[in-house]
């Protein structure tokens, strides 16, 4: 009888281990529309980026043509994109010292920028270094930087042109300075919020003044130094305009006052755009730099 039991028990077992094991379910299909919602983040994030500065191209391009549809002597949108289309065929001709591509006068200009915003860079942050570390440096400069840091640059043209004789040299002079000030102020006032406790042990390790400049001020003071550079290059390309203005000769700003001379307002628009693009390139490219020093000093 117990044999018979044992081998009905043996049959049964299969059959109860089978139905205790857990049964798997179908894995639920992906839904079609998640599917195509996460597809679509892509291009959605790409139209939230484009949409709004074309909206306002739209906008500005609107207001252009209503105002040359009330003055004739304004150009259309369209009429200024054909002259452009025949000024830039060949930006860099040269006719004669007075007849240049415009390819030639961005040049000029930016050439001035260059060696006046680099002699006040040569100047400014190390004095901004000397005033933001010396407290007596910083009170002797105060007053005269308070004074002096208002005044338009191009109220220094006719001392330029008075000392240097030549209109060259003063458009420089007055890109120098214009740009000394933001690197001066912002360079003294990075070397004045280096922390205390950093120069204390400075103080213990008895570093010498220039393993203190190297290793402690300059990296701390490193996002201020390059925010008065970025201030001061916008600055300069804003003088430089009104400069040549002034003093004539070969430049983005002689080339403007030139085309107003000769009644040519699609070129003053064209040339106005010119000088908001190259601005703009000018702040993007220091930008970059500072990101990509700061990043350099997280690093190390």
């Amino acid at each position: 009888m117990s044999a018979i039991l044992k081998s009905e028990v043996h049959e049964l077992r299969p059959a109860v281990v089978a139905s205790a094991a857990p049964k798997t379910l179908p894995r639920p299909a992906r839904k079609p529309a998640a599917a195509a919602a996460r597809g679509m983040q892509p291009f959605a994030t790409a139209v939230k980026l484009v949409l709004p500065p074309l909206v306002g191209i739209a906008l500005v391009l609107l207001v252009w043509q209503l105002i040359a549809a009330r003055n004739t002597a304004f150009p259309t949108p369209l009429a200024t994109f054909q002259e452009a289309l025949v000024l830039f065929a060949d930006p860099f001709y040269r006719n004669s010292p007075n007849d240049q591509g415009i390819g030639w006068n961005v040049l000029a200009s930016l050439q001035r920028v260059g060696v006046g915003f680099g002699l006040a860079a040569l100047v400014g942050i190390p004095l901004g270094f000397v005033i933001g570390r010396v407290q007596f440096v910083a009170r002797m400069f105060g007053p005269i930087i308070s004074l002096l840091k208002p005044v338009s640059p191009l109220a220094w043209l006719p001392i330029g042109l008075l000392v240097f004789k030549s209109a060259d040299p003063a458009a420089i002079w007055s890109i120098f300075i214009c740009s000394i000030w933001p690197m001066v102020i912002n360079t003294a006032v990075g070397v004045q919020r280096v922390p205390q406790d950093y120069m204390n042990v400075a103080r213990v390790l008895n570093l010498s003044e220039w393993k203190v400049l190297t290793k402690i001020l300059l990296p701390s003071a490193l996002p201020y130094i390059l925010t008065g550079i970025r201030l001061a290059i916008g600055t300069a390309w804003l003088v430089i305009v009104a400069a040549e203005m002034l003093t004539g000769g070969v430049g983005i700003g002689f080339w403007v006052w030139d085309e107003w001379n000769n009644l040519n307002v699609s070129h003053i628009i064209i040339a106005i755009v010119i000088i908001g693009v190259v601005g703009l390139l000018l702040e993007q490219a220091l930008m970059a730099l500072a990101r990509a020093l700061t990043h350099e000093q997280v690093a190390n």
